[in-house]
């Protein structure tokens, strides 16, 4: 990408409908990073006709999928890459059989939503509490479809929602895959680098710094006698492919909302500086909100009309991007520490201003009734809220 467009202001686009019907309106490889995640099958009604993930059968939830995908592919860049992240769920006795339980054909292991209610079929090989591996038939189908399967990533789940299981693990995964259009493609490995380790810091493999012993005892790869303890040190290690991540506190309507540290290296790895990043199932706009904090700009796709207002209100407040937009209106915010909610910034007062904690962050903080401030712990004199 040349540096012009690395230049561009980024910019978010939100567009209410279909995902399918949408995504044939933009043109061919004209965005660099697909990151999303579909509704789960069987799992939630979003009170969106025509949306995907009522299916009746496994088999035709898939098959709208490739086609969805089909559509991300031509609209990708051939050095795109494609993050998609989807959850399981088991068969229950109501979905096999029918009867008082059909409101949901799956146990569910996770908290996206709310239940859902219709008719569905499974196969007959599948037997009451079978785990029906939906993220690969996913995978698979779509790798039939051209595209390269090029990562299984385990999203790791540090709370996860509770079962009353007693014959099984309790489920605290995700699956996220990598794809590609083309066999090489832009992946910036440097950008999403791990750390080195305090373990890795106290090896005593390491402790001399000599590499000659090292190397007999095969502790390094080629190339390695090129350098020192401190590079090693220095470099840390490849992303690996299991993220260990937390909840995060979203208080508004939409339940399927993801940690945003999972768009925040999918697009590092995946989409450069200025780029697009395209998110065909936007609900909440977490892919839109990262996207705009990390300089890139965004097309989201949302069928509710509900959620593409909660998008468009949520990532108007950006945080630590003075040169974002939405709509040609510049975006200056950041997050609350007490609430996290993103704030606005009142440009009468130069400061910020939390509605939901009713507080001023900076400089003019402390709240009206004379709170300390969750920044600095001073009191200022009490200023006026926004707008009045």
């Amino acid at each position: 990408m040349s540096d012009q467009t690395q230049s561009i202001t980024p910019r978010l686009d939100i567009r209410r409908g279909d995902a399918l019907s949408e995504l044939r309106k933009l043109p061919d490889e004209s965005v660099n990073c697909c990151v999303t995640s579909p509704p789960y099958w069987g799992l939630r009604d979003y009170n969106a006709e025509g949306q995907i993930g009522l299916e009746k059968t496994p088999q035709e939830y898939v098959a709208r999928l490739v086609d969805v995908f089909g559509e991300v592919r031509r609209v990708l860049r051939a050095d795109g890459t494609l993050w998609l992240n989807l959850g399981d769920c088991y068969a229950t006795a109501a979905a096999k059989w029918g009867g008082s339980q059909g409101d949901s054909p799956c146990f569910q292991n996770t908290n996206r939503g709310s239940r859902r209610r219709s008719k569905v079929q499974l196969p007959a090989h599948i037997g009451y509490k079978d785990l029906l591996g939906i993220p690969w038939q996913v995978a698979f189908a779509l790798q039939a479809d051209d595209w390269y399967l090029r990562s299984e990533i385990t999203w790791c789940k540090r709370v996860p929602m509770p079962e009353s299981v007693t014959d099984r693990p309790t489920t605290a995964t995700e699956k996220i895959f990598l794809l590609t259009k083309s066999e090489r493609y832009w992946y910036d490995a440097a950008a999403v680098r791990n750390p080195p380790s305090e373990s890795f810091a106290k090896d005593p493999r390491w402790q001399t710094g000599s590499t000659s012993v090292n190397r007999k005892k095969g502790h390094t790869a080629a190339g390695a006698h090129e350098m020192d303890r401190a590079h090693q040190m220095a470099n840390g290690s490849n992303m690996r492919n299991w993220w260990l991540l937390g909840p995060e506190l979203y208080a508004e309507a939409h339940f399927a909302t993801f940690p945003t540290e999972i768009p925040k290296r999918c697009i590092l790895a995946g989409c450069p500086a200025g780029g697009v990043v395209l998110d065909p199932f936007f609900g909440s706009g977490t892919t839109g909100l990262v996207a705009l904090e990390l300089g890139r700009s965004c097309i989201g796709i949302e069928l509710n009309p509900d959620y593409c207002d909660l998008a468009r209100q949520r990532c108007r407040i950006t945080t630590g991007l003075p040169l974002a937009t939405i709509e040609g209106h510049a975006l200056i915010s950041r997050a609350c520490l007490t609430c996290g909610a993103r704030t606005e910034r009142s440009e009468q007062h130069d400061a910020y201003y939390c509605p939901r904690c009713n507080k001023w962050l900076e400089p003019k903080c402390g709240d009206l009734a004379g709170d300390p401030c969750c920044y600095c712990s001073s009191r200022p004199e009490r200023p006026l809220p926004p707008n009045d």
